[in-house]
């Protein structure tokens, strides 16, 4: 199915959905693709005989799984698409199948241009889940220009390779020590920035959809979020008080590590809570007015993207240990989720 600039991979599921004779679906799709959801559940509806339930909730990955097991809706069946399958973290009994959404841009005729950008010889190739299937004809193509080529694998919470998540980067510190500098097809700056941080080595980014280069905006970009989340280190010194956030969301739940946090706050004398939310916000959090510092352990974005929407501040785990001295400044990285 095409659609909008994507071709999503829906023919399989169709099969199955009248194989199996199914009666009611829950459609759930990230923001980006929410414009075209209208064409796509017509477009199932068409093929089968199906109820198509649509999810207005905001989704934020494969991490973001809805349970309605016990809802009483009797949900047969949950596409997410837009996203690719993270192994081992939904334990439901409503079967999930992923659909992935494959941008249609063409970005051969543009790699004499990002060529000229490129730091070395020894590149890093990496994207996201809608380009990763582009990843191996420009490899093909810059090695015929003599570069050095690795579209690297990942953990098991990673199913492509050369796919970066929001937040596991392991394809990319698999090869760190190796590599001169690695080219990012995508858009947004939050993966690539992550990138940056969690190798040290430059990073190119490729914008397919204006077609354009991208260089010294990410360091002023990681430059401002460094700024940002050192202030943020700096406002939480004087906490006596903690708010450790545990994610509710099947693929964000770190109860180990925030045990780990709990025990490692305690033995500074300090106060901590241990919080369970499934959808973070500012308006959520505003009744916690005697604590001073939250710890969040579920999505690593929350602390950075929604920065300035927070009265008090909301650190890392990997924060947390530089305002408690068991890591230093310099040992700064993004938080992640691996498995």
């Amino acid at each position: 199915m095409n659609i909008d600039g994507y071709k999503i991979e829906i023919e399989k599921t169709i099969e199955r959905i009248n194989k199996e004779n199914l009666k009611r679906i829950l459609l759930q799709i990230p923001e980006g693709l929410k414009p075209s959801i209208n064409k796509i559940s017509d477009y199932i509806k068409e093929k089968t005989e199906v109820d198509v339930f649509i999810l207005a909730d905001p989704c934020y990955g494969a991490c973001d799984i809805p349970i309605f097991e016990n809802s009483g809706l009797k949900i047969d069946m949950i596409i997410q698409i837009g996203h690719s399958e993270i192994s081992d973290i939904y334990k439901g009994d409503i079967p999930i199948v992923f659909v992935n959404a494959l941008s249609d841009i063409n970005v051969k005729n543009d790699i004499i241009m990002i060529m000229e950008h490129l730091k070395g010889k020894k590149i890093g190739l990496v994207s996201t889940s809608q380009h990763v299937h582009i990843l191996k004809d420009v490899k093909k193509i810059l090695e015929e220009e003599k570069y050095q080529i690795i579209i690297p694998k990942g953990d098991k919470r990673v199913k492509y390779d050369g796919q970066i998540l929001g937040c596991n980067f392991s394809v990319a510190k698999k090869i760190d020590d190796w590599v001169d500098c690695f080219l990012y097809i995508g858009s947004g700056n939050f993966h690539p920035l992550g990138l940056l941080l969690s190798t040290k080595k430059p990073v190119v980014i490729y914008d397919p959809y204006i077609k354009q280069v991208k260089t010294k905006e990410l360091e002023e970009l990681k430059e401002m979020i460094l700024r940002q989340r050192y202030g943020a280190i700096a406002r939480s010194k004087d906490a006596k008080t903690f708010g450790i956030l545990i994610g509710t969301k099947t693929g964000q739940q770190r109860i180990k590590l925030a045990l780990e946090l709990k025990e490692k706050i305690e033995s500074k004398d300090k106060k901590v809570y241990l919080i369970f939310l499934d959808f973070f916000s500012a308006e959520n959090l505003m009744g916690f007015r005697d604590i001073d510092c939250f710890i969040s352990t579920a999505c690593p974005r929350i602390a950075i993207d929604d920065y300035m929407r927070y009265k008090r501040p909301i650190l890392t785990a990997v924060e947390l240990d530089i305002l408690f001295g068991f890591k230093k400044w310099d040992d700064y990285v993004f938080d992640e989720i691996k498995n």
